[in-house]
């Protein structure tokens, strides 16, 4: 279910990595995973992941017991979290160490969401740093790039047009064009 998301690590290190996963549900819910599933490329192999999981968050005492590799791999799947304070809490984890190439699309899709506080989080970790893979990344994943965009833009019109009135000076804006490589043509495209 979840080794479709990482396709460079062994399916044996997946499979350590979710028996640390707990099996309950928030508000057990019948489903542990939507049937909603996201598909980039990444080096030219396809990777697919759920849009949402429905898992309660992991206890941290769980995380000392992983390696990096590990750890990086259950940061990834909780960005999926269906709780956006789980979202929030392991994105931070993830952009807290020098994360691998195959965690970027993980990274990038928390981004089209709605909770304007992981937008600024990733802002603030990555605009200093060098992203060129991620505009690499969002390059080779143009249609789903542009749509990321305007989701994104959606998000920003629903949300927080009031508290931001120039979408100019939205952070999800700034994210988007300085370290992902936006254009501004991209938010006529795929309407």
């Amino acid at each position: 279910m979840l080794c479709s998301g990482f396709p460079f690590i062994e399916d044996e290190i997946i499979n350590h990595v979710t028996s640390y996963i707990p099996s309950k549900t928030y508000n057990n819910i019948g489903i542990r995973v939507s049937n909603d599933y996201i598909d980039y490329f990444l080096e030219q192999t396809q990777l697919s992941f759920p849009y949402r999981i429905y898992i309660l968050d992991v206890e941290d005492i769980m995380l000392s017991k992983l390696n990096f590799k590990e750890r990086m791999i259950l940061h990834c799947i909780y960005t999926r979290s269906c709780d956006g304070y789980v979202r929030e809490k392991h994105i931070k984890a993830l952009l807290s160490d020098d994360f691998p190439e195959w965690t970027i699309p993980y990274i990038f899709k928390v981004c089209d969401e709605y909770v304007v506080e992981i937008l600024q989080t990733v802002y603030d970790n990555l605009k200093n740093r060098n992203t060129d893979r991620f505009k690499s990344f969002c390059a080779n994943n143009h249609t789903a790039f542009c749509k990321s965009y305007n989701r994104m833009i959606s998000y920003w019109n629903e949300f927080y047009r009031n508290d931001c009135y120039k979408y100019e000076n939205y952070i999800g804006r700034k994210l988007f064009i300085e370290c992902f490589g936006a254009k501004r043509t991209m938010k006529y495209r795929l309407l």
